[in-house]
């Protein structure tokens, strides 16, 4: 894997880290490829059950999580390399997966830099860090989800005006919105994120992947759907080794020593 994307696991966590800063960690075909390797290799360990995606903003006067699209790519006719066959665009808006990713943000993530945190699970987020589609500014539109993913987060009315102005969306008024988990000092987004993280892996990993299933098809599907999706997660979930495991823990009052399986 190219150290334009980097990954690494703590325990049960894989932390995957963006690392262009030199060019405002924007999308190119290296980081497209790069993101989709390191999905696959978290989804394939079955060790790690959440992963974190973060960004190195080193040696930046103005920290910038992500950029989007790397404009020179796309005017030197290279676009469709920021897309990959599994994840779309940045290996990722699109991608799908069974295991929980948090968004670790500290800086401006802007245009398809914001499209990946919208496709994320979770977003953890500093004080100085903003959102925003600025694709209008540059007679684009946000292509990898952005038009549609942005308003289900934080409603119709103030993403229609982030939308139409390119204007970025500040972190205090994006966590009052809805669109973060938490809201932190700058430089502490990874050290969030990691804790949200080793708290959801307290959970039984099982259970935590087809509650997700569910809770991301209730904005698009019916009733009918979503509770035949929730009966068939119950009963897979409830046939597995750790339902038992949780079981017996709780009658032990002991924490449970979960399996996976």
């Amino acid at each position: 894997m190219s150290d334009i994307v980097k990954y690494q696991t703590q325990g049960r966590v894989a932390v995957i880290t963006l690392n262009r800063p030199e060019a405002r960690n924007a999308i190119n075909g290296d980081v497209a490829q790069g993101m989709e390797a390191a999905i696959d290799k978290m989804e394939a360990d079955n060790e790690v059950w959440v992963g974190i995606i973060t960004a190195n903003t080193e040696g930046q006067e103005r920290p910038v999580f992500s950029a989007g699209a790397d404009l020179k790519a796309l005017n030197s006719g290279q676009a469709a390399q920021l897309y990959t066959e599994k994840g779309g665009f940045g290996g990722f808006v699109y991608r799908d997966r069974k295991k929980p990713v948090i968004v670790a943000v500290d800086g401006l993530a802007t245009a398809g830099g914001c499209e990946l945190v919208l496709a994320a699970d979770l977003v953890v987020a500093t004080t100085r860090s903003a959102f925003g589609l600025a694709e209008v500014k540059r007679n684009l539109i946000a292509g990898a989800g952005g038009l549609f993913r942005l308003p289900r987060a934080i409603g119709q009315a103030a993403a229609m005006e982030a939308i139409l102005t390119g204007e970025p969306i500040p972190a205090a008024r994006a966590y009052e919105l809805g669109l973060l988990s938490r809201l932190v000092e700058p430089g502490k987004a990874l050290d969030a994120a990691m804790e949200l993280a080793l708290k959801i892996c307290e959970a039984a990993p099982l259970a935590v992947w087809a509650s997700r299933k569910v809770v991301l098809a209730s904005a698009t599907a019916d009733d009918e759907t979503l509770i035949r999706m929730t009966n068939e997660g119950f009963a897979a979930v409830f046939a597995s080794e750790d339902t038992k495991e949780g079981l017996t823990a709780f009658i032990e009052k002991r924490p449970p020593k979960w399996a996976g399986r």
